[in-house]
């Protein structure tokens, strides 16, 4: 299964919580780290979107308020697939960024 950077990050973060719902809040802080960041709407509505993934994927449930057009999330609980993943997602060893130079001889 594939996973966003943010996706993971989402993950690991809910994995360390006790086991109740997490407030969406605090997962901006993911840009946080990053050199370019996205505009504060898109912000939203990638970590929306990834929410729905995540849930759809059958790792977490949302909790939040239905429209008629819209699902508005405000709460997330992993699930103990969702739990899982991020146990094996702490194992996995991190990429950096690092531009590798050719050395020419």
């Amino acid at each position: 299964m594939r996973l966003s950077p943010l996706q993971k990050y989402i993950l690991r973060s809910c994995y360390f919580t006790p086991p109740r719902a997490v407030s969406r809040g605090g997962f901006a802080k993911f840009y946080d780290q990053q050199k370019t960041k996205p505009k504060i709407d898109d912000i939203v509505n990638i970590i929306t979107k990834s929410f729905e993934s995540l849930i759809d994927k059958g790792l977490m449930v949302g909790y939040g308020v239905r429209t008629p057009k819209k699902w508005y999330i405000k709460e997330v609980k992993l699930m103990p697939a969702g739990r899982k993943v991020a146990r094996k997602l702490l194992g996995e060893q991190q990429c950096f960024p690092f531009k590798l130079k050719k050395v020419s001889k």
